[in-house]
């Protein structure tokens, strides 16, 4: 789907807000101004970072970040720059974040539910997670307009920049805060 479509059903699903976050790039900044749209929708831009170890969603100043880090390096890497890791799609079948960084709280925040995981593996991830002190997140992972919207969060905090993202999920990491997660 293009950005700009995106942008105009984010508004019919009822969203404020939504994260672009291809997989290893920040290319859309390019086509898109981040940040409140003409039709009231806030867009932050993100990048989804594969490593072997799982997929992690990332925010901060990552538009050059090379390819081929590992789990560890690039969440220290995350959090020596200022910037959030949320872990994607947690207990997916083949695309799993490894359990153990979760156990060892190297991954703090994680989607609890994801639009593209089956229920089993959701299920999973809402049961688990929590018992790590891991805080919840949900994510549609729409790759097209009829996805958009499928999971939604409510944050604790209002969200108009990038910045103001990292903050909210550093306010999750901090305190656990239940967020509101419907799909």
């Amino acid at each position: 789907m293009s950005l700009e479509d995106a942008i105009l059903h984010a508004k019919e699903c009822g969203l404020d807000g939504i994260c672009i976050t291809d997989h290893h790039s920040m290319a859309g900044m390019e086509k898109v101004k981040e940040g409140p749209q003409s039709n009231g929708v806030c867009v932050i831009f993100g990048m989804e970072y594969s490593t072997t170890q799982g997929d992690f969603l990332i925010f901060g100043p990552y538009q050059h970040l090379p390819k081929g880090l590992d789990a560890l390096d690039l969440l220290a890497y995350i959090r020596a720059t200022g910037g959030v890791a949320i872990g994607a799609h947690p207990f997916r079948r083949g695309r799993s974040i490894r359990e153990d960084l979760f156990r060892t709280r190297f991954v703090k925040v994680a989607e609890g539910m994801n639009g593209r995981n089956n229920s089993d593996e959701n299920q999973v991830a809402l049961t688990r997670l929590p018992r790590y002190g891991t805080a919840l997140v949900g994510g549609s992972d729409a790759h097209n307009i009829k996805e958009l919207g499928r999971v939604k969060t409510e944050l604790p905090i209002k969200v108009l920049s990038r910045r103001d993202f990292i903050e909210a999920i550093r306010y999750l990491e901090d305190t656990n805060f239940p967020v509101k997660i419907y799909s």
